[in-house]
């Protein structure tokens, strides 16, 4: 583990490190300054000059890093690195509740939970360590960018793992609300039960002749015209677990931009909105054992950009 930031955050993020190797190199090939060994280092995804010249690297103590500084084994380097233009995701990032251990949100889709790949400033954790001022703010579970809903976050390191075991335990209760079409042949409620999983490299989840690691409770709750709002339970947590099972039965959920068939959607393209809404949480606090349940704000069908809200809360 690195030793503390000498850098404060920047748009929520921490800053990026590096650090020289523990022994010098090997003398036919040496680093006779700092700035060699950075440009060896990083030189393939940051302008090293010009962060050295904008005094952008940081030592330990703060010091800006020189490029004539000689070589020094098992020394940090601190640094922030240039982010990439993102399109603003439109919705409100509800906050439904907060105290001093947890914050829970009501997520618009499109928004990323945690800063990765091309949504960083465009993600959960960013805008809220900025806009709460709670710069270790993190989620305790995970929800997928392009579903909407409930979204638990602890306020700070200390309390994280606690709540994340008990979410690991499964002692959380999670209900979901789904748009799908109707089958008049199916008999609800219905119970799916299989083995998913994920491969590196695809986008879809896939169903496999394994041992079962993966139950969801599937009720029709009402009919809207052609389609249903169905209330989805899942008993465990597995990737794309509610959008395989929903298609395992024919009726995928609308909108989804992966299943049945895999969508080119443009990054910016926030039109289509899946129709999957983490709708309800409920579970005994390990700290100091309440009860605490919360709902979501937000109704089916999402639409655009208001979501469908039921009603405003405080952001």
């Amino acid at each position: 583990m690195p030793p503390p930031s000498p850098l404060p955050q920047r748009h929520g993020l921490e800053a990026a490190w590096v650090c020289t190797p523990d022994r010098d190199r090997p003398r036919s090939h040496p680093w006779p300054t700092m700035g060699e060994w950075l440009l060896e280092r990083l030189a393939a995804s940051v302008d090293v000059a010009g962060f050295l010249a904008g005094e952008r690297f940081r030592y330990q103590s703060g010091a800006p890093v020189v490029g004539s500084d000689p070589y020094g084994p098992h020394t940090f380097v601190w640094f922030h690195r240039d982010l990439v233009a993102e399109a603003s995701v439109p919705g409100i990032v509800h906050v439904v509740h907060r105290d001093a251990r947890l914050v829970v949100i009501d997520k618009p889709p499109f928004l990323s939970t945690i800063p990765r790949g091309r949504h960083v400033v465009q993600s959960v954790v960013v805008r809220l360590r900025a806009e709460l001022g709670l710069p270790e703010l993190s989620p305790l579970h995970r929800l997928d960018r392009v579903t909407s809903g409930l979204l638990v976050l602890a306020t700070e390191r200390r309390w994280r793992g606690e709540y994340q075991s008990m979410f690991q335990r499964g002692e959380v209760g999670k209900t979901y609300r789904a748009l799908a079409p109707l089958r008049p042949d199916l008999d609800f409620p219905i119970t799916v039960r299989n083995h998913l999983t994920t491969r590196r490299g695809r986008w879809q989840a896939e169903v496999t002749d394994e041992p079962v690691n993966a139950e969801s409770l599937i009720e029709l709750e009402t009919v809207l015209r052609h389609t249903g709002v169905y209330r989805l339970t899942p008993r465990t947590g597995k990737t794309h677990q509610l959008r395989m099972h929903m298609l395992g039965l024919g009726i995928p959920i609308i909108d989804d931009p992966v299943y049945p068939v895999v969508q080119d959607v443009a990054i910016d393209d926030f039109t289509r909105p899946l129709q999957l809404l983490a709708s309800d949480v409920s579970f005994t606090d390990p700290i100091d054992g309440e009860l605490r349940r919360f709902e979501s704000v937000r109704t089916l069908p999402l639409r655009a950009a208001g979501c469908g809200l039921r009603a405003a809360v405080g952001a």
